[in-house]
């Protein structure tokens, strides 16, 4: 099996690492960071394939990093119920999954302070160059590094992203800190509201360490805003260290709570001879499937069972997973546009629209 290199350690880096290491490739993650990564945004919906490694291999209960709520619940500016239905969900933090992911891998393979700055690849492998000039040379180079991809940039240059034409609001608050009343209209729910041009999620996720107590776990809160591409989004976008970031502001920098501008991502190929983008360095969604996740572990494992399908021959495992994780990618990033243009533009957004039904593969899938 072909010798690898992982571009990028988050959430899908470190998946794909730890399947292809498992089928029995000699894998390496290269991550920009010096220092173990921190927290990013808030909640995720834990969808099968987020959760598929920790509870396959890893010795994982869904419920030991998720919480999970048994019904969705829109309700009325006043808090009364709108409309509700039966629907188990489960719900992390990033952080969580990262901190059950990260210690199933070789600590002397994962890799801080290794940035990629620069690759070039023949018939026979790819090397890589890093910031502080040394290389490295491997079979294939799986980019793992996010919406703003630099090995997408480099390979697909006229790929851009598309501002969706909204941002999300998003900010937690400690459990313990709700009134009663709130918890019990909150309890065992994701709760929708629905506004003019907007709506607005809000469900339960561990606490910062972990814990997935009662009393113990963050509210997570999320509230799609529209906001007009220049002048407002730049000022949006700046924070308060005079800063423009492209997608995120990080917690502390917004003038309030945490920002996101929404885009949309679509490449015209995930593979390029032995070099392969996955998660958002290809498709970035939009997140109203809560797939965004779920699509980099399932981009990891598909490649890892072509690459076994194929003996190892990565142009040729590379071809097939190609044409399978773009079709995966055009559906979900079609459907992510269209639930959030209903919502954000046509106010076509209804409660109970099976379409808002959670899922990689198609509502509930």
């Amino acid at each position: 099996m072909p010798g690898v290199i992982v571009m990028g350690g988050s959430l899908g880096g470190l998946t794909a690492a730890l399947v292809l290491r498992d089928a029995g490739c000699d894998v390496r993650v290269f991550e920009r960071s010096s220092s173990a990564l921190q927290a990013r945004g808030a909640g995720i919906a834990a969808l099968d394939a987020t959760l598929r490694y920790l509870v396959e291999r890893g010795g994982y209960r869904p419920q030991d990093v998720c919480s999970s709520t048994g019904w969705i619940r829109f309700l009325r500016p006043d808090g009364s119920v709108q409309y509700e239905q039966r629907h188990r969900y489960r719900f992390s933090s990033w952080n969580t999954i990262y901190r059950a992911l990260l210690p199933l891998f070789d600590a002397r393979r994962y890799l801080l302070g290794h940035e990629v700055v620069a690759f070039a690849q023949d018939g026979n492998g790819v090397s890589v160059t890093l910031a502080d000039g040394s290389r490295a040379r491997g079979d294939l180079l799986v980019c793992a590094d996010g919406v703003s991809s630099a090995a997408r940039a480099r390979l697909l240059p006229d790929v851009a992203p598309s501002y969706a034409g909204y941002v999300a609001w998003r900010g937690t608050v400690p459990e313990r800190d709700l009134s009663a009343a709130t918890r019990k209209a909150f309890d065992d729910a994701i709760i929708y509201q629905v506004l003019a041009d907007s709506h607005i999620l809000v469900y339960p996720i561990p606490a910062l360490d972990g814990s997935l107590a009662e009393g113990d776990r963050l509210i997570n809160m999320v509230w799609y805003v529209n906001v007009t591409a220049g002048a407002d989004l730049e000022r949006l976008m700046t924070g308060r260290d005079g800063i423009r970031r492209a997608v995120s502001l990080p917690p502390g920098a917004a003038t309030r709570v945490t920002t996101s501008a929404i885009y949309d991502i679509e490449v015209p190929r995930m593979a390029s001879g032995r070099v392969c983008l996955i998660g958002d360095a290809a498709f970035a969604l939009r997140p109203h499937a809560a797939a965004g996740t779920a699509k980099a572990a399932d981009d990891g494992w598909a490649l890892a069972e072509e690459l076994t399908a194929a003996g190892g021959n990565v142009p040729a495992a590379l071809r097939v997973w190609d044409r399978r994780q773009m079709q995966v990618g055009r559906r979900v990033l079609a459907r992510t546009r269209d639930i959030g243009d209903s919502s954000q533009f046509s106010g076509t957004f209804r409660p109970g629209d099976p379409r808002l039904i959670f899922g990689l593969h198609g509502p509930g899938r």
